[in-house]
């Protein structure tokens, strides 16, 4: 049987997935064979010598060492688009929020809960409404960046809504672009979208690229009035060059689902409390996805939507089934395969794939290696893992 041990609360659906009796799942497991988390932060020490793949109920996985991981040949799986549509419709929400004056309007209706007199109360809502005009996203145009699975929807939708559509994207993947409507236009540059945008909707993950992109010397760029929206990641914005544009009034706004200090209770900033995947759909959507991709690794070695291993997949015929690890260095399949022949294990198939310093193989066998030829791969040096499926 298969241990995979959970942290947090995982959707019930998730967990189904792993079917009772080949899998054991469950915060008490011990010595696990896989770890399944969403926002727990993850400690090198958690980590078993056991654990052969660790698995995202999200897209982020800033809570996990995956630079350790990587080292000792473990692959971190992550579930990007399954909270699209929950981040794609608080963008919505956002836009509308921030474009018109629902929230101090909805405050202010608030604040008469003492007034009794339903005709009194029409006539000082008809003399107060004025107050909370805003303006229409129709005919608007909204930059977009990041063109990835969640921000190809913002982008869609906002089309449908009557929005001009500009984005920028320099690592647009083929599978985005296929999502993308031919209506968004492109743009070559991020200065260039941000000096044409009413809006703009950030959708990048945090990287050394992308940390603090949104900066000053950017900001100064924009469009008089456009107004920033970030349901992506805290990091990619810097907070004080922020409140000075805010300030300065080279931006008009600012809508993000991270709070900062100094931006709580401006009146041209709205923040929420990180829910933009806080939906009971994105949960299990999530969920299912992470623990689909670990029982695939477990049972076949496939990867699929990992941040740190090469996309790699064979489907199962007749035989055994290895796979190996290893830093990406010349030379390093002809070792792996040397050892297969020197104990005269034919093979079936194999594939190979490297992503940065680290390469994966699958490989499929005609008869089954003992222990002493596992032993042999995994001392084979540059090998950071081995198994045998």
């Amino acid at each position: 049987m298969f241990s995979v041990k959970t942290f947090n609360n995982i959707a019930p659906e998730g967990i189904a997935v792993f079917d009772k009796k080949d899998y054991s799942v469950g915060p008490e497991q011990t010595g696990p064979d896989a770890i399944l988390l969403r926002s727990h932060k993850l400690q090198e020490a958690e980590i078993d010598a056991s654990v052969k793949a660790i698995g995202r109920a999200g897209a982020g996985v800033n809570n996990v060492p995956v630079d350790s991981c990587t080292s000792r040949g473990i692959p971190v799986f992550n579930a990007p688009g399954a909270n699209a549509n929950a981040v794609k419709e608080l963008v919505m929400a956002g836009l509308l929020l921030g474009s018109r004056g629902i929230i101090p309007g909805v405050k202010y209706v608030d604040e008469l809960a003492a007034l009794e007199d339903n005709d009194a109360m029409n006539k000082l809502l008809e003399q107060e409404k004025k107050r909370f005009k805003g303006g229409e996203i129709q005919g608007k145009t909204l930059g977009v960046v990041g063109l990835g699975a969640i921000g190809s929807q913002v982008a869609n939708m906002a089309l449908s809504m009557g929005m001009n559509v500009i984005g920028y994207d320099p690592a647009i993947s083929i599978e985005a672009a296929w999502r993308l409507s031919s209506k968004v236009e492109k743009m070559n540059s991020i200065e260039a979208l941000f000096g044409k945008a009413d809006f703009i909707s950030l959708h990048l993950p945090v990287l050394d690229a992308t940390r603090d992109l949104v900066n000053e010397k950017l900001l100064k760029v924009a469009k008089p009035n456009c107004k920033i929206l970030n349901f992506a990641r805290a990091e990619i914005v810097n907070g004080e060059a922020i409140i000075k544009a805010l300030d300065a009034g080279i931006i008009a706004g600012y809508i993000a689902d991270f709070p900062k200090p100094g931006m709580i209770g401006r009146e041209d900033v709205l923040l929420m409390p990180h829910i933009g995947a806080s939906t009971e759909e994105a949960e299990v959507n999530c969920a299912v996805m992470a623990a689909k991709e670990l029982q695939d690794y477990l049972e076949n070695g496939n990867v699929l939507n990992s941040v740190n291993f090469p996309p790699l997949s064979l489907d199962r015929t007749s035989g055994y089934r290895l796979t190996v690890c290893n830093v990406n260095v010349p030379s390093m399949l002809g070792s792996i395969t040397a050892v297969l022949a020197e104990n005269a294990i034919n093979v079936i198939d194999l594939l190979n794939k490297s992503r940065g310093d680290m390469a994966y193989n699958i490989i499929d066998v005609e008869q089954k290696p003992t222990e002493s030829v596992v032993a042999a791969l995994s001392e084979i040096e540059g090998v950071t893992a081995v198994r045998l499926l």
